[in-house]
């Protein structure tokens, strides 16, 4: 009896681990504004925090956890994570330090399980001292001169969001990020256009923020690029899509219910010194004539695409994807081929297929381009005085744009040119 009686002393002195969670290993992605921080757990865990100072550190008090002393996985070459340190807190507990390189605003959460991972923790660290660039509408801009049209490249998933994954492996988000970045090539090396990345690299980025990127970026079309996935592996070929009417109507609801919205500039007009109805109907106009754009823009994608490969919808498709909600920027998203299916995903590991899936969105930007002409912009102001001997023909070739649509443009019914004749050059639609 004295026996069993000192053996529970004994147990009852130790740290409890019944039902104990622990920290499998911790992942840290860097991205331009803010370092995310993934705690791989085996269980849900309760937590809190709070930051101190001198020097920058957070702290996190996790519920019934620990840890192992030797973590896997950080490196703390990039981000705002210095080290990560922890210690045993009331014999069950588990405090963990992580020492930063400058003062953060953090934002925690908990996830469950999916596919491709277990239970996590997450931390959003964001620096303190970020300041927010304003939106410059596209009048300020146009004061300053004529400017590139600027094309928003947005490379979905990210960081610890893989997208679908191919039975050889394959992440979506490194084969979307590898056309991304040639496409980006395609369009920085053409007179008048600027690419903008939205994730620069392998870290995530929230549906919402993509969007916001783009109109801090002054984009005048955003391009976002996918792989889809289905259960049935002979599910191919690819989609094009663009903003659903409800999904639309949804997001302008959404605009007029947050005065932070809006009060933005839709198409360069301020809302925020409109009523109500005023309101309602500019945005409701702007965002009918950017689907119809978006739709425009697909068809050209879709037809480019479908000289490379099969495409799984004859027609560009329409759905409410948050990515495609901006109110005033032409959008689309490219599914650009299925991952499951065994063929399409080789085709998305090789560096010579991306390149033909960048060239295809590329063309139809610029067929995009070529019939809608943004004002202000410097293939708005292209222009040729003819002179003695100048042919249409040698005006196309030296532009690099096809003779039907330089006839077209100008409103030319025959080839005869007048010396001092002024012609208008869109943007090449056939390279």
């Amino acid at each position: 009896m004295r026996y069993l009686a000192s053996l529970i002393i004994m147990l009852l002195a130790q740290p409890v681990f019944a039902d104990t969670v622990t920290v499998k290993q911790a992942r840290l992605w860097a991205a331009p504004d803010h370092t995310r921080v993934v705690f791989d757990t085996d269980g849900s865990v309760q937590h809190s925090l709070f930051t101190l100072k001198n020097p920058h550190r957070i702290v996190i008090d996790l519920r019934n956890t620990r840890m192992p002393k030797q973590l896997t996985g950080p490196d703390y070459s990039k981000g705002l994570v210095k080290r990560i340190r922890s210690a045993v807190r009331n014999r069950k507990d588990l405090r963990v330090v992580l020492d930063l390189s400058s003062g953060v605003k953090p934002k925690s959460f908990v996830l469950k399980p999916n596919q491709n991972y277990g239970h996590r923790l997450v931390l959003d660290l964001y620096q303190a001292d970020k300041v927010k660039k304003p939106v410059i509408t596209a009048k300020q801009q146009q004061r300053k001169g004529q400017r590139d049209l600027v094309i928003a490249i947005d490379a979905g998933h990210g960081g610890e969001d893989p997208g679908a994954i191919g039975n050889k492996g394959t992440r979506e988000k490194d084969a979307v990020f590898a056309i991304a970045k040639k496409l980006e090539k395609l369009v920085n090396n053409t007179y008048g256009m600027r690419a903008v990345m939205i994730r620069k690299g392998d870290y995530y980025i929230s549906l919402r923020k993509r969007t916001e990127l783009a109109r801090r970026a002054h984009a005048d079309m955003f391009i976002s690029i996918h792989a889809d996935a289905f259960r049935d592996k002979r599910a191919h070929g690819s989609s094009v899509y663009a903003l659903s009417h409800r999904g639309a109507s949804n997001e302008a609801a959404r605009w007029l219910a947050e005065r932070e919205n809006a009060a933005d500039h839709i198409g360069g007009v301020s809302l925020d010194d409109k009523d109500g109805l005023l309101a309602a109907v500019l945005l409701d106009l702007s965002m009918n004539g950017t689907i119809e754009a978006s739709v425009e823009l697909s068809r050209y994608v879709l037809r480019e695409l479908r000289k490379v490969g099969k495409v799984h919808k004859p027609r560009p498709q329409q759905a409410g994807f948050v990515v495609l909600k901006s109110p005033d920027i032409p959008s689309i998203l490219v599914e650009t081929a299925f991952i499951s299916n065994p063929k399409e995903e080789r085709n998305l590991r090789s560096a010579r297929h991306q390149q033909k899936v960048a060239r295809a969105i590329y063309k139809g930007i610029k067929q995009y381009f070529s019939r809608n002409i943004v004002p202000g912009t410097r293939l708005a102001g292209r222009r040729h005085t003819i002179a003695r001997g100048d042919t249409l023909s040698d005006i196309a070739q030296r532009y690099q744009v096809s003779l039907m649509i330089l006839k077209r443009y100008n409103s030319l019914k025959s080839d005869r040119l007048k010396v001092g004749q002024v012609l208008r050059i869109p943007v090449s639609s056939d390279s």
